[in-house]
């Protein structure tokens, strides 16, 4: 069996076609030190040649300019061919030797940035930012990865440049993963194109989903510690993926699923508004507040349950102040989510070793489908981002719920929309008491919300609760009416709808039905 020294390919003739061109520098200066033959199409080679560098327009190979304004350039024969043509086969060579070409054992290519926006009704300019010959260059020489390596970022020049060395030769190995990044790329890059051209919305026509994520990094590790796992982006900038860490360990998969629970949830309230603060433990809020000042909504939102809410996630919607972060510094916390952090809260919060401290906002990113993973296939469903609306609370009791009320029932609503279903949520004056989640009857979440809401908050006289989806049966009414819940919001539709209003009549408990169930599994 051939070894990889045996099946190393030496780099001899290059093709250079690239949009970004960070970095090409030296790359390009190593391939005329090592006497390669440099192809090269248009603005590129103009690049190339600017720095001294021999290159050979491709044109002058084909016979052919570029062609329709530049939109042809490297769609040709000859190109392909010695992309093509394998080194080991006779035939092959000789072909290419009866039509004067020889073999291109390199190419680095890089596609025209396409734009990441919405398609509009007259939008059709980035129509023209749609790379062909580019995509088509990368998968034939993907393809023959056997005898050509292909790059396709900027990344990867130095791992090429240390792969090539002194002997300007890439081994299988490095060219096989090579061709498994171009392979990926063009993937993504169809996919992109095709999200633009029509985004999902749950149309039957959609016989296919397209998919890409880039930018990929390493997690800690993934649920378990003998998972490994990664992160990919989906936007180009925005969203928890693209946060950056300034300090701590290194992330895991269970740290970024608390901490985008905890920031979606505190994007929700309105930071010019009000100040919000979001503690998440197992991808649920054990602990919600929202007040005048990040510190006091901070305290609040620790007190709810701070045995749950040790070694959670914290997010809040507005920069971190000094007073906040003197607060957090006490606790033992995993992780800390803000759009920015001042400089003073940067300092304190560094000091305390291991806590990892992301800088992000959420409510930048715009509304996108939901992803879920089964056993040989794939969920998607539209993105449940509609934010409470207490305007569209309609009252079913006799006992009428007061202002206070409604704006706490909206509270404790907007809460249950993001915990795990089943799921009820005691509030009161924009402050989580308790919260029951994750449950496998919603009478069980009603009594779990309480036990937290009696063991820490007992002395808070008359709250609010809200249940994400609705009572099947008066029971869980008439466990809140036990724990001194004033009003009740949930979304109704039950056939024991009015079992459940005759329920809280009798026991003086005000109930709002919202008419929109708000299930997270």
């Amino acid at each position: 069996m051939a070894t990889d020294q045996q099946k190393s390919r030496t780099v001899q003739r290059a093709l250079v076609s690239v949009s970004d061109k960070t970095g090409l520098r030296a790359l390009v200066e190593y391939l005329a030190e090592n006497a390669v033959d440099i192809l090269s199409t248009g603005g590129t080679a103009k690049t190339i040649r600017s720095w001294g560098i021999p290159v050979q327009e491709t044109s002058e190979l084909t016979g052919f300019a570029a062609l329709l304004g530049g939109r042809v350039k490297s769609l040709h024969p000859a190109l392909h061919a010695s992309i093509l043509a394998q080194p080991d086969c006779a035939d092959d060579l000789a072909e290419l030797a009866a039509l004067g070409l020889v073999p291109i054992n390199l190419l680095v290519v890089n596609f025209y940035p396409f734009p990441s926006h919405p398609i509009t009704a007259h939008d059709t300019g980035p129509v023209e930012f749609i790379d062909i010959g580019g995509p088509a260059l990368v998968r034939a020489a993907a393809k023959n990865h056997d005898s050509v390596t292909v790059v396709t970022s900027p990344k990867e020049y130095p791992a090429l440049l240390a792969e090539l060395g002194d002997a300007c030769a890439t081994s299988p190995g490095y060219r096989r993963q090579c061709a498994v990044r171009a392979f990926a790329r063009t993937s993504a890059y169809d996919s992109q194109i095709a999200a633009w051209l029509q985004p999902f919305d749950g149309n039957p026509d959609h016989e296919h989903f397209a998919l890409t994520g880039r930018n990929g990094k390493c997690l800690a590790y993934g649920e378990n510690p003998h998972q490994t796992a990664m992160v990919f982006s989906t936007d180009p900038v925005a969203g928890l993926a693209n946060a950056h860490q300034h300090c701590g360990k290194p992330l895991g998969y269970n740290n970024l699923l608390d901490a985008d629970a905890a920031g979606t949830l505190a994007a929700a309230f309105d930071a010019k508004s009000t100040a919000a603060c979001v503690i998440v433990k197992h991808g649920s809020p054990c602990g919600v507040a929202t007040s005048g000042k990040l510190a006091e909504a901070f305290a609040s939102a620790w007190d709810c349950d701070p045995l749950s809410a040790f070694g959670g996630v914290i997010a809040v919607n507005r920069p971190l102040d000094t007073d906040t972060a003197a607060l957090i510094s006490r606790q033992f916390v995993e992780v800390i989510l803000a759009p920015a952090i001042m400089p003073e809260a940067m300092t304190a919060l560094k000091a305390r070793p291991g806590v990892r401290l992301l800088t992000g906002n959420l409510s930048t990113v715009p509304p996108a489908q939901e992803l879920r993973s089964i056993r040989g296939g794939l969920l998607v469903q539209e993105y449940d981002d509609k934010s409470i609306d207490q305007a569209t609370f309609r009252t079913v009791t006799e006992v009428q719920p007061t202002e206070q009320h409604v704006a706490d029932l909206g509270f404790a609503m907007q809460v249950a929309h993001s915990a795990k279903s089943n799921a009820v949520v005691i509030a009161k004056n924009g402050a989580t008491l308790g919260i029951g989640s994750g449950q496998t009857s919603r009478v069980a979440a009603a009594c779990m919300a309480t036990t937290t809401r009696d063991r820490y908050h007992r002395q808070c006289p008359s709250p609010v609760a809200a249940s994400d989806g609705f009572f099947p049966f008066p029971d869980g009414v008439e466990q809140l009416a036990v724990a001194g819940v004033a009003a009740i919001a949930q979304p109704g539709g039950s056939r024991n709808d009015a079992d459940v209003i005759a329920a809280a009549n009798r026991l003086g408990v005000a109930m709002v039905l919202t008419g929109r169930r708000c299930f997270r599994h």
